[in-house]
């Protein structure tokens, strides 16, 4: 996600409205597929975030909602554990998926810092290692920028989100979800009463697994795994977050394997 260059160097987070489920083996093939991997690594050494304190619940925990300045819309989601889920999208094109961006930060008196950001870019760029540093108020705004190591940087404003502090509910969550990918196949997800979700997209793609309530946090657990055939990753199983946006009754979810190179990433509307 090409960004302007800041003068102030921040944090990074915020997850843009997406579009289908994505993910992918190839990433010249990425978004083709609707799902995706990508290599990853690098970024600042570990002792620029080292020295900031760890993770206090004065923190930049939450969901946040923005913009950035080349015209994309960014929804972040920052997690008890320090994890952080930046969804963007296209520009000027906030119902188109343009990527994730996922890693791990420490926050602490108003600053955030992460060295290890990957970008997973659905736009036919390539996964990229990157840093973020950023400045929030608490349960106010958060803002951001993400330093690629090619040299280039990505800049974010953001707000907090007022449902952000609601307890996860698979009451509210329960239904079928459609949404269209940047290449045009619909994606179709469904969630019963207990969590289990399945989908498919019209390329023949299947998915299955399942949403659950995490012991603290105010994001639900989510683990699918591929159905094999027209999938580009096979059978592997892919684990992250997701949560259900009860004004807009969309549903979001993001999941990565272990070493990042695989992701998912779904963004339906309840029918």
């Amino acid at each position: 996600m090409h960004m302007t260059e800041p003068n102030v160097l921040r944090c990074l987070l915020a997850l843009g409205l997406m579009s289908g489920l994505v993910a992918c083996r190839s990433l010249a093939n990425c978004f083709n597929s609707g799902f995706t991997p990508a290599a990853c690594g690098g970024g600042y050494s570990e002792s620029n975030v080292a020295s900031l304190p760890q993770h206090t619940a004065t923190s930049a925990e939450g969901r946040w909602t923005g913009t950035t300045p080349t015209g994309r819309t960014v929804v972040v989601l920052v997690v008890h554990d320090g994890s952080y889920w930046l969804f963007y999208s296209a520009k000027d094109q906030p119902n188109i998926l343009a990527g994730l961006v996922q890693g791990t930060g420490t926050s602490h008196s108003g600053s955030f810092g992460s060295s290890n950001t990957t970008d997973f870019n659905v736009e036919g760029t390539a996964t990229r290692a990157a840093t973020t540093r950023g400045s929030y108020v608490p349960n106010k705004s958060f803002d951001g920028t993400i330093a690629y190591v090619t040299g280039e940087t990505e800049s974010f404003t953001s707000t907090s989100d007022v449902d952000s502090e609601s307890a996860p509910n698979l009451t509210q969550v329960t239904g079928t979800y459609t949404g269209l990918r940047s290449d045009n196949h619909t994606v179709t997800m469904t969630v019963d009463s207990t969590g289990t979700l399945s989908g498919h997209a019209t390329d023949g793609c299947t998915v299955a697994g399942t949403l659950s309530p995490p012991a603290t946090g105010n994001v639900l657990h989510t683990s699918v795994t591929f159905g094999g055939g027209a999938c580009r990753q096979g059978t592997e199983t892919v684990s992250g977050v997701a949560f259900y946006d009860v004004t807009t009754q969309r549903l979001y979810s993001a999941a990565l394997n272990h070493a990042r190179t695989t992701s998912f990433l779904f963004l339906g509307t309840k029918r």
